[in-house]
């Protein structure tokens, strides 16, 4: 302990008496704070049940901690250390250059806070990595990541921390903010022989009973995020979309689901369709299939490089 105060003696020109005082002074505040910030804890563990007001008491109380420890301890021992000036000036330009990540990270943090480009909750995708953000710390996110092996945008189960820096370099797509819901679309295709018409018509009743109730609570969101986005939907009702393909009729439905239902709306979409087109035995689905011609069973003259062929033949016996 004395070598630690004479080294700090030494560094900062200041005599024993004085450093005593101050790392005295110095351990009070931090056990102070640490005990605030863990009395607050403690209460919201004990009288509160919702998770979010949860993590967001425990994340509000660290922040004041830290931000009244800097203030106290600063107001403790930067008036005894202006001979300190220049050397934690050269000290902190060597840090910015040395420590650019981190500093960039912390800029990033910031940035999250105040402009809130997601929160904890939301849904989002920065860059190759997808998933619900779980918590935001100083230097880096959590997010319960979905999608990569798994379908439908459901949970690997595997937590992805990425550094609050890839905000500044990276595309963010947030599939909650404004309103919690996407748009989802299902092609199915049918044989050009089916009746297109009552196939679509089947559609449009299945998707009206599965998503068009969900109209009505998009509006509402649209309308509320539209104070802040320009975001205009003239039609949020499902529709079902005709296209031809090389194999058939492609029907697409498209409808406006929960991010967190994809699946569970398409299963649900799907089994229905397959009854009510089970019970129709004009429609049926295709594939994509190959037919071979064989001209002489078909009794067709041949043609291409098989026709030029049998004349030459046929030309050689003659002059024979």
């Amino acid at each position: 302990m004395g070598q630690i105060f004479e080294w700090l003696q030494n560094l900062t020109d200041l005599n024993f008496q004085v450093i005593r005082i101050e790392l005295i002074q110095s351990i009070a505040i931090v056990l102070l704070l640490w005990l605030f910030r863990w009395g607050i804890v403690l209460l919201i563990n004990y009288r509160g049940k919702d998770p979010n007001q949860k993590y967001w008491w425990r994340k509000g109380s660290a922040y004041i901690a830290v931000g009244l420890g800097v203030i106290l301890l600063g107001r403790v021992w930067i008036g005894e250390m202006r001979s300190f000036a220049t050397y934690l000036g050269l000290l902190s330009a060597g840090l910015a250059i040395a420590l650019q990540g981190p500093i960039t990270d912390l800029a990033g943090w910031m940035l999250i806070l105040f402009r809130r480009p997601f929160e904890v909750g939301d849904r989002i995708q920065i860059g190759e990595h997808a998933g619900d953000v779980i918590d935001i710390r100083i230097f880096q996110f959590a997010m319960l990541e979905i999608g990569n092996w798994v379908d439908a945008d459901q949970s690997t189960g595997r937590i992805v921390d990425v550094p609050n820096r890839k905000i500044f370099s990276e595309v963010l797509a947030n599939y909650t903010q404004g309103f919690e819901y996407i748009w989802n679309e299902m092609p199915m295709v049918i044989t050009f022989e089916s009746d297109w018409e009552q196939a679509k018509a089947i559609l449009q009743e299945i998707a009206d009973r599965h998503a068009g109730d969900v109209a009505e609570q998009v509006t509402r969101q649209v309308q509320k995020a539209s104070r802040r986005f320009l975001i205009k939907y003239s039609k949020l009702t499902p529709i079902v979309y005709t296209k031809v393909v090389n194999y058939g009729i492609n029907l697409t439905i498209r409808y406006l689901c929960n991010v967190r239902r994809r699946r569970t709306s398409e299963q649900e979409i799907w089994e229905d369709v397959l009854r009510a087109f089970a019970q129709q035995p004009n429609i049926n689905f295709a594939y994509p299939t190959q037919r071979f011609y064989y001209n002489q069973l078909d009794n067709q003259p041949p043609f291409g490089p098989q026709r030029s062929l049998d004349e030459m033949m046929a030309t050689e016996e003659t002059k024979s």
